[in-house]
């Protein structure tokens, strides 16, 4: 009797093995729908590694880095200002954690707003910007996919500021890297914010998520992000030896794997690289001694200030100079060109502003983007007298590609002219 119970007992136990043991092969192996990563030399443009890079997921906590960018305009338009407070409504108080926990009615100023965005990745936050700036969060959205667009975001669409759960907030690892160059390009003046590793607001101190700030050498940005939808999100910007590579990933099982394998991603690709090597700049040779010639008369020239604020500036023109300043100028017959460059480029203005600059980059990048929304701009300081312009170019193309570049820019109203090779 009991030797049959036996025989009955491991009758069951291996049946039970077996089906176990049939589930493990037929049960789906682990997926990685949710994953995809890219790497790019931001130096020159070049995307240096990709995989499923034009796949749509979810970003997660890596949408408040466009929330940002949002806010940094209306900063550098003088919309907002670091000390603007901004209404906490219920509907921002009663946001999903990540959070600052604020409570309805208060307020909080735009400066630690933007730092709970960076270190804390605070959802409530995110809403009371978003309702600040665009009236409803909704509405923000809307205003966020458009500016997506723009920078040529071409498979991303936002329904929220904070990246909390939503079927069609959907973008990819290419248009996330776009949007990482894009920011840094855009509002250098804020996004050494990124690198903040531990920010305090009320007696409470709350420590940055992305933590290759600490521990992955050159690191500087960007932004982690997570829900159970998208796994373990994360940009990253690591600067080495002149060469920045913008680093995108999503879908990692955990934080620490997310992290370990950009540290892999990127530290490949800088293996690949070149140390950046900044042309040499010579003068030019002296032309022969030139007949003397009796002074010209003070001559008035007239100079645009800027894309967006076309009054003319009236400038007596500067009287010569007996030596070369350190700095290329408009006026100066001799400039200072690279010695060993012989790639074409384009230019698209000199401008008095610095943030000008910036923005006429940037609109130029949407505009060419399939040629230079990748490319860096140049922003290089001229002299026309005593008055400091900025310079806008884009080099690194060849022929074709410059003077396509020109046609599209022409199209959109923007000016623009083609460099040869000889005088890049």
């Amino acid at each position: 009797m009991l030797q049959q119970n036996d025989s009955k007992m491991k009758s069951r136990v291996f049946f039970l093995l077996f089906m176990i043991s049939l589930a493990v092969v037929i049960a789906p192996q682990p997926s990685f729908a949710r994953y995809a990563s890219i790497v790019v030399n931001e130096t020159t443009g070049k995307v240096m590694y990709s995989r499923n890079a034009d796949k749509r997921l979810f970003p997660a906590s890596l949408t408040k880095v466009m929330t940002l960018y949002l806010v940094f305009e209306q900063l550098e338009q003088g919309k907002l200002t670091l000390d603007t407070r901004m209404k906490v409504s219920k509907v921002a108080s009663g946001r999903s954690p990540s959070k600052l926990w604020l409570r309805t009615g208060t307020t909080i100023k735009v400066r630690d707003a933007v730092m709970a965005l960076i270190t804390k990745s605070a959802n409530d936050a995110a809403t009371v910007v978003a309702e600040h700036i665009g009236g409803t969060e909704r509405e923000f959205a809307k205003r966020m996919t458009r500016k997506a667009k723009a920078l040529g975001m071409s498979r991303t669409t936002f329904r929220n500021a904070s990246g909390l759960p939503h079927s069609k907030q959907r973008s990819t690892a290419r248009d996330m890297a776009r949007l990482a160059i894009a920011i840094r390009k855009d509002f250098p003046q804020y996004f050494d914010l990124f690198k903040t590793k531990t920010y305090s607001w009320q007696g409470k101190k709350f420590r940055n998520y992305n933590t290759l700030l600490s521990n992955f050498k050159g690191t500087d940005g960007i932004k982690t992000g997570f829900t159970s939808a998208s796994g373990f999100n994360l940009m990253a910007t690591v600067e080495r030896n002149g060469t920045r590579l913008v680093g995108v990933v999503f879908g990692g099982r955990t934080g620490a794997s997310r992290d370990k394998h950009m540290r892999f991603l990127l530290t490949k690709q800088f293996k690949r690289v070149k140390p950046y090597e900044p042309p040499v700049l010579r003068q030019a040779k002296a032309p022969r001694q030139p007949v003397k010639a009796p002074p010209p008369r003070p001559r008035t020239v007239f100079l645009e200030r800027s894309t967006e604020d076309t009054t003319k500036l009236a400038l007596a023109a500067p009287k010569p100079r007996p030596a070369v300043t350190d700095l290329p100028t408009l006026n100066d017959p001799q400039p200072l060109y690279p010695a060993d460059l012989s790639d074409w480029g384009i230019q698209i203005g000199s401008f008095s502003r610095r943030s000008n600059a910036h923005i006429a980059a940037r609109d130029a990048r949407a505009a060419a983007e399939t040629i230079i929304g990748l490319q860096p701009a140049r922003l290089t300081p001229v002299l026309f007298g005593s008055v400091t312009f900025w310079q806008v170019q884009f080099r690194g193309l060849d022929e074709n590609n410059a003077r396509e570049a020109c046609s599209k820019l022409h199209q959109t109203g923007m000016a623009c002219i083609t460099l040869p090779g000889s005088t890049v």
